[in-house]
């Protein structure tokens, strides 16, 4: 099972996973919050900077543990199986389901001009999402390879795409600052951190295939840290172009801000271009999640944790993918976007947070030597601290998406007895602990 995914190919993951939705979605929404360009372009940053440490956090885990699953596999041997298998249900329902759904919903957002009304347009977002699982649940290396040929795509038309940006931007000079100035929000910011940190929250990706990349050891958290850094570099200037291609007014709440921006630089023609650019991005994220997604259900049926139809047979989980599949297109079809981005930002933080506290949690019982942590203990506890606080105001500013996220965890309780009762078998103590005949699945 293992050695399928080369550095390159689980970099590659990783910027899939993470350049999809709220790029083209969060700016606009946090405008409206923040009346700011440079706030929003803040925001961007320190989402980057949080991911950063979260990337090395999970690469330190990687390195302990080099098995696919993703939280469900490092809480499950770091802290108690309970927890695992709570971070693999929020992993089928919020981590990938969720953002599945807010891809296809966005995918319909940007090309309902296009799409006219000829049909409703939540059918063009289930059509994408079936042939994702289409792509990976029949053949291995064929998804793999288009997957890879898209991301390399995506990522020269984004960049050309923010190079024309600016040099339209610099020609014709910044619009006017909003006046009077907007005042500095702290409650309204945390919150904007929220939703971008949905934007990033690819960025551990190559966790979830740990068990199928070669030299795992080292190539996951290699992955993790390329694919983050790029991934910022990329949303800085991307968001940059949003923000200052009009005056705030024409671009705050818009769903569509990167459609929005381009109308006011250059007029339909770059709008239609960069529309399908972001469909691209699209299209390519709903893939990458349609491939990780279903190893973590599949590692936890081979666990006892979930129906063994869902186990992988050879080399696809094809049940696991036409699960996943079924779900995200049932999302889309009952719920709204804004939503959407709020429930999945604040669910996957605490979940994400959880499993660093794990991290931490190893590391004193396995002590420094054995459990290395770049940059310890800033490094894991700021990326801990920023994400509690924002999840913190989330909670006040937007309480009905944050009880759903606290419910989609607290379900996991009841879904754990019930396994256990099924004796669907449990994780041996050994692999639980991490040793070595729990490792290199």
């Amino acid at each position: 099972m293992s050695g399928r995914f080369g550095l390159a190919s689980a970099t590659f993951l990783v910027i899939a996973n993470t350049v999809g939705v709220g790029v083209f979605t969060t700016s606009g929404f946090a405008l409206a919050d923040l009346g700011s360009p440079a706030l929003v372009l803040l925001a961007w940053l320190t989402g980057g900077v949080v991911a950063t440490c979260g990337a090395l956090s999970y690469g330190a885990l990687a390195r302990e543990i080099p098995e696919s699953g993703g939280e469900y596999t490092f809480l499950s041997r770091t802290v108690h199986p309970m927890a695992g298998f709570i971070a693999g249900w929020i992993s089928l329902l919020a981590g990938f389901t969720a953002p599945i759904a807010v891809a296809g919903l966005t995918l319909q957002a940007y090309l309902a001009d296009s799409i006219g009304d000829a049909f409703d347009e939540r059918w063009l977002g289930s059509f994408v999402i079936i042939a994702a699982g289409a792509l990976h649940g029949i053949r291995y290396r064929m998804g793999v390879g288009v997957q890879n040929l898209a991301v390399v795509l995506k990522l020269c038309a984004i960049g050309a795409l923010v190079a024309a940006g600016f040099w339209i931007i610099g020609a014709r000079g910044l619009p006017a600052a909003p006046s009077p100035a907007a005042p500095f929000d702290a409650g309204a910011f945390a919150v904007t951190l929220v939703w971008v940190s949905f934007s990033y929250s690819g960025w551990n990706a190559a966790v979830y295939v740990a068990g199928e990349i070669r030299d795992a050891e080292r190539n996951v958290r290699r992955a993790m840290l390329l694919g983050t850094l790029a991934v910022m570099a990329l949303y800085l200037g991307l968001n940059a172009v949003f923000v200052y291609a009009a005056p705030v007014a024409e671009l705050a709440g818009r769903a569509d801000i990167g459609a929005a921006a381009a109308d006011a630089l250059a007029g339909a023609r770059l709008r239609r271009v960069v529309t399908a650019v972001i469909a691209l991005a699209l299209v390519t994220s709903i893939s990458a999640m349609v491939m990780a997604g279903p190893r973590v259900y599949g590692r936890m049926a081979d666990d006892g944790l979930m129906p063994r139809v869902l186990a992988p047979e050879g080399r696809v989980p094809s049940a696991a993918i036409a699960l996943q599949v079924a779900l995200a297109v049932a999302v889309v079809w009952v719920s709204g976007l804004v939503e959407l981005l709020g429930y999945v930002g604040f669910t996957l933080g605490l979940s994400a947070a959880a499993t660093v506290g794990g991290l931490i949690a190893l590391r004193r019982r396995k002590g420094a030597r054995a459990v290395p942590i770049p940059g310890y203990p800033i490094v894991p506890l700021a990326f801990i601290g920023i994400t509690v606080v924002a999840a913190g105001f989330m909670v006040m500013r937007a309480p009905v998406e944050a009880a759903l996220g606290l419910a989609t965890a607290a379900l996991g309780v009841p879904a754990y007895l019930v396994a256990r009762r099924l004796n669907l078998t449990l994780p041996s103590p050994q692999r639980r602990l991490g040793t070595p005949e729990g490792s290199g699945r």
